[in-house]
């Protein structure tokens, strides 16, 4: 865990200290809970991501995993191979 200084004003100070007392907690706790606060929950925008996915799904029509191209046909290998053997051995594909 890093340690950082905070420069604050005697007002500001005094404040977190009774908000810190408040809630039973020390001001660097206070402190490091605010911090931690700004970052999203990763969970959160696993989520989100999952919703985002699962729309774009919805919206792209009645998919169904038998609409899926085999990896034959997705990488289309017969092809590739009547390319390679139309060419001079040695040459680069």
């Amino acid at each position: 865990m890093s340690n950082i200084t905070l420069s604050l004003d005697d007002k500001t100070y005094r404040t977190a200290r009774i908000v810190a007392a408040e809630r039973g907690i020390s001001v660097s706790a206070l402190v490091r809970d605010y911090l931690q606060s700004l970052r999203p929950d990763p969970s959160a925008a696993d989520f989100a991501a999952l919703v985002k996915t699962l729309n774009w799904a919805a919206s792209t029509g009645n998919f169904s995993a038998q609409d899926r191209l085999s990896r034959e046909d997705i990488h289309d290998r017969a092809a590739m191979r009547r390319e390679l053997d139309t060419r001079a051995p040695g040459t680069a594909p």
